[in-house]
């Protein structure tokens, strides 16, 4: 069971990973609030078919608990990180959370989607 959590913290960690050095040199600031809207958007057809398959292998009676395992380790530590980075290295403080709007609505998406997709 452990490994599990362990092998979830790796992969929310490699994602958020990629999602910052994607969005370099200025973490998706470089773009305007409509491209950021349609890509926020976007993201959720993969999120969406990535979690239903997951989720479709888990034993019915423990779906609910692996989703919010899931959504757990996809918004808390990365709420971390980009805290860290947002709001420690670039200086934005707790605000990063306003200005980096885009990373915020994520640490809500998850719990709203993955115990709907586990019914």
């Amino acid at each position: 069971m452990k490994e599990h959590h362990i092998r979830l913290w790796i992969l929310a960690t490699a994602v958020w990973a990629g999602f910052l050095l994607g969005g370099l040199p200025d973490y998706y600031q470089q773009y305007s609030t409509d491209f950021m809207l349609g890509f926020v958007l976007l993201v959720l057809f993969p999120i969406s078919a990535v979690l239903y398959f997951v989720l479709k292998r888990v034993a019915p009676q423990r779906r609910m608990s692996v989703a919010l395992w899931i959504a757990l380790y996809f918004t808390v530590p990365l709420a971390v990180y980009d805290w860290l980075y947002c709001g420690l290295v670039l200086g934005r403080g707790i605000g990063f959370m306003w200005e980096f709007w885009y990373l915020t609505v994520y640490y809500a998406i998850p719990w709203q989607l993955a115990p709907a997709m586990s019914r």
